[in-house]
């Protein structure tokens, strides 16, 4: 049995290092993290210091077994697990069960930490162990703990607010508040028209263009020319001017330097991987997880190709920029060089937390040297690597622009081109740009000229263009400002908008992120009420201070009391005060013209709608689901009153049965008869017609019929399903063996293949709990369902006693179908109509 046990938090790492030690080293995998804090209420206690209930999280409890029986038998354990504070509070959760365990009595515990999978790094972290650090754990504890406040307090009041369901987070909402002002801006935004003019020039050497950049004795701005008269006047003054020719003046040329962008941080890679490859923040870091972990490069075994991928530093070691620079001078020669050595220096104060830049583990594996050993994926991200790293330790690219001036008379025209007089680190890679410059002269060449030189015009050109609002957030543009603003960490990013996704708060809209009517209702209730905790100032305040812990600058305990009281105080007021109407974003549009009555849009459980009248109305209000693609908040009378079409009756079956359209809880939906199908996604519930939804009623109706193959009469059915054919008694399902025909089944092979099938689990939410009762229900016995009719017998009785009781009249005759008292019949029915009104499914 190997004497030293490491522990690494993925298997992969475990499988990679495990080469390196030898036999005195036994390495196993955490498997992530192996605690949790309690999923319940009180699992955080601000009344006794903040005290913390952990347990073991359920599906790594086999892996934890396995390292405490490893760890039994190891007579040193190394705590491997990764080098930011996450991974450094994941080694004090595993020291900590061991302990609780009584395994570390007598025993040698370090904690050991490496940027990158490698023999030498591997090797040269065991043998210089440290203690762990109690101010990283601190500051993971603190954020866990203010992450897990937040959350239990203040999503149960978006649940009687705004939507059941929802959830509110520290991070997630300022970052989800960010693409709600920039939708704001968007639709705030009255786009402006202005003209710019332009001269296409001929020249031996070839064409070229010219920008107006003077008229009339004054520098051209942009809106000096706002409508097609002024734009068309003024270059036909400028035409005539011309004459078909114009005479170089001023030729200006200088030479400036470009430097090679630094080393990929966690943030920089997720932006450029965004750009460049298409990869959203969580796909770039699984890949990049991947080739940190380590890739199986044939004989050489698995191999770690780059350095730990959470970090943010750009920071390379000294080892790593020599054999850069023995690279760069093999492969680019000695001239791609720069004298001396490129560095860069860290916006992070956090030293603790990053220290190297992501880069190659080994700079000579060239990307064409390892592609056959990647997946697609992971070759692209590592080329990627690859090549920022190589550029920044390159010297500069020289870039000559030059800017030529043509008079007109008192106007003037300019033509600038840049050209690149050595490429220096452009060879390599060049970074990329989030929106495009419509001035970008870069590599735009232009002939040789000089003043006095004549040009031929071949045409003066006036081009109408309008302002375009703020584009909304791509995932690279989103993680730029969010690092900008201090919102959050480069290793949260991609959780933080995974969340806001699957929340469906958000939704991509060609790469762009586009708030949905529930994250708008959101936002803006947090933003409304929760003000300073949606704040970017405060969030970023926060997560310096949660930084100040983690370079033992500052004490946790304190800094969740700081937050605790004022927070735990405005919960409570807005769970009382808050009106959910006003909560939700409801709209009113105006008033419905057949009936008076007002038109409104609110926030339902199943999403947005439109409802003519109110609850309070005499008759119960009406309501249509709005379309996929409209919002609640941009949505106008007549476009809600077009929703108000539905349902529409088609016409009559071949059987005489009425065939309507409509839109329910689960989408748009053909009905004849008993029959519903639902419609495809080409059809349009406002435009179908009659031969098409009798179409999709027949292929329903096909469906059904082919869904039995075997009825025996006794509840036990074979069943064709969506997954394919099953057996069934309403209670189980049961799989059917690949070597049988579903068709030559019999009743007793099927009844033996139920009592081995497992017992379907009830679905989650209420439809678990009343399943759960129901159950509990049947195996009362006999005597304690007497005592409960007994029971139930006895509140009857008294129930109708008070009801007789005349000084209860009203309120009984509110909350009971017995009362006959006439006085009360008018409360009754309100109650009643309100009721049905309250029940009513506005998406139905």
């Amino acid at each position: 049995m190997a004497k030293n046990l490491l522990i690494v938090e993925s298997p992969a790492k475990a499988k990679t290092i495990n080469k390196y030690l030898g036999t005195d080293f036994q390495v196993l995998a955490s498997y992530g993290h192996v605690r949790d804090l309690r999923p319940k209420e009180g699992a955080v206690d601000p009344d006794h210091g903040f005290a913390m209930a952990y347990e073991v999280i359920d599906r790594n409890e086999k892996h934890v077994d396995a390292i405490a029986k490893a760890a039994s038998k190891a007579s040193s354990i190394y705590l491997a697990t990764d080098l930011d504070r996450e991974g450094e509070a994941i080694s004090w959760h595993i020291s900590e069960i061991l302990k609780e365990r009584g395994l570390l009595e007598g025993k040698d515990v370090q904690r050991v930490v490496f940027s990158e999978i490698t023999p030498k790094a591997i090797k040269e972290a065991v043998a210089n162990p440290r203690k762990l650090s109690h101010d990283l754990v601190d500051a993971q504890q603190a954020r866990r703990a203010l992450d897990y406040l937040v959350g239990f307090n203040l999503s149960p009041v978006l649940w009687r607010k705004v939507q059941r369901g929802l959830s509110a987070g520290r991070v997630q909402s300022p970052a989800l508040r960010m693409i709600v002002e920039r939708e704001l801006e968007i639709e705030a935004f009255k786009a402006r028209e202005y003209w710019t003019i332009q001269a296409n020039l001929t020249h031996a050497d070839g064409a070229f263009d010219a920008r107006l950049v003077k008229l009339d004795g004054k520098k051209f701005e942009q809106f000096d020319l706002t409508n097609e008269a002024d734009a068309h006047k003024a270059r036909a003054a400028l035409d005539k001017a011309a004459a078909g020719q114009f005479t170089v003046g001023d030729v200006t040329s200088r030479e400036r330097k470009r430097r090679p962008a630094p080393p990929f941080t966690t943030s920089t890679l997720q932006q450029e991987a965004a750009r460049k490859l298409g990869f959203s923040t969580s796909r770039t870091m699984r890949v990049a997880q991947g080739l940190y972990e380590g890739v199986s490069l044939g004989s050489e075994g698995n191999v770690g190709l780059i350095t730990y991928m959470r970090t943010d530093s750009v920071a390379l070691s000294d080892d790593a920029v020599a054999e850069l620079r023995d690279l760069i001078g093999r492969e680019y020669g000695k001239g791609a060089l720069p004298d001396a050595v490129q560095v860069y220096k860290s916006k992070s104060k956090n030293a603790q937390e990053a220290h190297e830049a992501v880069r190659p583990t080994s700079a000579m594996r060239i990307p064409r040297s390892v592609a056959s050993f990647l997946n697609d994926d992971q070759r692209k991200l590592y080329e990627l690597i690859w090549k920022r790293t190589v550029a920044c330790q390159m010297i500069h690219a020289t870039m000559n622009t030059v800017s030529v001036e043509f008079p007109v008379g008192d106007s003037g025209f300019r033509s600038t081109g840049t050209t690149v007089i050595d490429p220096g680190f452009l060879a390599v890679y060049e970074e990329g740009k989030d929106q495009k410059n419509e001035d970008d002269d870069e590599n735009r060449r232009l002939p040789r000229l000089a003043t006095g030189d004549r040009v031929p015009v071949s045409a003066i050109v006036a081009d109408q263009h309008f302002t375009e609002p703020p584009p909304r957030y791509s995932e690279a543009s989103l993680v730029k400002a969010l690092e900008e603003y201090g919102i959050g960490r480069p290793s949260t990013y991609a959780s933080i908008i995974q969340v806001l996704i699957s929340r469906e708060y958000v939704m991509l809209d060609s790469r762009r992120f586009r708030p949905t009517d529930v994250g708008r209702a959101v936002s803006q209730f947090l933003s409304g009420h929760f003000t300073q905790y949606v704040d970017y100032d405060f969030t970023a305040r926060l997560e310096d201070e949660l930084d100040a812990v983690s370079r033992g600058e500052e004490q946790w305990v304190p800094l969740l009391e700081r937050f605790w009281q004022p927070f735990k105080t405005l919960v409570d007021d807005k769970t009382e005060s808050v009106d959910r109407s006003e909560a939700t974003g409801a709209r009113e549009l105006g008033a419905d013209p057949k009936t008076g009555k007002p038109v409104s849009v609110r926030l339902g459980r199943y999403g947005a709608y439109a409802q003519i009248g109110t609850k309070d109305d005499e008759d119960k209000p009406t309501y249509a689901s709005l379309r996929p693609g409209q919002s609640m908040h941009t949505i106008t009378l007549d476009e809600a009153m077009e929703l108000f079409k539905l349902p529409r009756n088609l016409g009559k079956s071949e059987a005489d049965e009425d065939v309507t359209v409509g839109i329910g809880r689960f989408g748009p939906f053909v009905k004849q008869g008993s029959i519903y199908a639902s419609l495809k996604a080409e059809d349009d519930p406002y435009t179908i017609e009659l031969p098409r939804a009798l179409q999709l009623v027949q292929e329903k109706l096909e469906a059904i019929a082919n869904r039995t193959i075997l009825d025996f009469g006794n509840g036990i059915q074979v069943l064709n399903g969506r997954y394919g054919p099953y057996i069934t008694d309403g209670e189980k399902n049961a799989r059917i063996p690949k070597d049988r025909e579903p068709k030559t089944l019999t009743e007793a092979e099927c009844v033996e293949l139920l009592a081995a099938a497992p017992v379907k689990k009830p679905r989650g939410g209420k439809a678990a709990k009343k399943t759960a009762t129901k159950k509990a229900a049947v195996k009362k016995a006999p005597a304690a369902k007497k005592a409960a009719v007994k029971k139930t017998a006895t509140k009857k009785a008294a129930a109708k006693k008070t009801t007789a009781k005349k000084t209860a009249v009203k309120k009984a005759a509110a909350k009971t179908s017995t009362a006959k008292k006439a006085a009360t019949k008018k409360t009754a029915t309100k109650t009643a109509a309100k009721k049905a009104a309250a029940k009513k499914t506005p998406a139905a």
